[in-house]
């Protein structure tokens, strides 16, 4: 009797071990996804002739197309440095891969973005770092003082912006984007991708980068305007790629 309690104790023991087990992985897997999420690229501004879901044009909210409703990431202007964080509003309305993200004006604004050429980064962070708990607090603050912000008075802004924008952007370089497809362990599995992507879609400007002895960065342009680099990115986004990017060629 006694060594059939112990049998049966063991097997409880062994079904929760494994099932906490479980858990844990889950846990871990998620927490990682999240650290992991990193992406640059264009943002679309949003204004009221986009056939999609409403924003609050003064919030520091943003559409995205696969992070969680009411998750936070860093937005980065990579020209300038400037960063803010802004919270994820839905991963429900329907726009053009092509962007990684539907902003507000206030977030071009504070950006200081060029409207013309929007190009943002953006970094999803966890729920568990200390950042976060940190920042929530101003987050929410801010977000009332925005609410209570007159609507116009931004748009009045904006339009002196894109006028001191259109001034900049003929200062700096030109337009010059790439296409960043994956990165391999290998720069054979890089020119295997290179085979497979030919035998679906017809392009021929692909370059495999080394980035270290261990990271072969493959991209496809550049390009120098942006309705092929837009073309081109729909293309390849067809290919169920898990996470494109498009890169500022410096």
């Amino acid at each position: 009797m006694k060594f059939d309690r112990l049998i049966i104790l063991g097997t409880l023991f062994l079904i929760l071990g494994c099932d906490q087990y479980s858990n844990n992985q889950s846990q871990i897997k998620s927490f990682v996804f999240e650290n992991k999420y990193k992406n640059s690229g264009f943002s679309l501004v949003y204004n009221d002739k986009l056939k999609i879901k409403k924003i609050d044009q003064r919030s520091l909210t943003i559409f995205h197309k696969t992070l969680k409703k009411r998750s936070y990431v860093k937005i980065t202007n990579p020209i300038n440095g400037k960063s803010l964080i802004a919270e994820v509003k839905s991963n429900r309305v329907n726009f053009s891969p092509f962007y990684n993200s539907v902003i507000t004006e206030r977030i071009a604004k504070d950006l200081e973005l060029n409207l013309t050429e929007p190009f943002v980064s953006i970094i999803l962070i966890s729920r568990n770092s200390t950042f976060i708990a940190k920042k929530s607090k101003t987050f929410d603050e801010e977000k009332k003082v925005a609410e209570k912000a007159p609507i116009d008075g931004i748009k009045i802004s904006n339009l002196n912006k894109i006028e001191k924008n259109k001034k900049k952007s003929k200062k700096n370089k030109k337009f010059s984007y790439s296409i960043k497809i994956a990165d391999f362990y290998y720069k054979k599995s890089a020119q295997n991708m290179i085979k497979k992507i030919k035998k679906e879609v017809q392009f021929t400007n692909f370059k495999i980068i080394q980035i270290s002895k261990t990271n072969y960065r493959l991209i496809l342009g550049p390009f120098n305007d942006i309705k092929s680099l837009k073309d081109t990115f729909e293309k390849i986004n067809s290919l169920y790629f898990e996470n494109l990017e498009i890169l500022k060629n410096v």
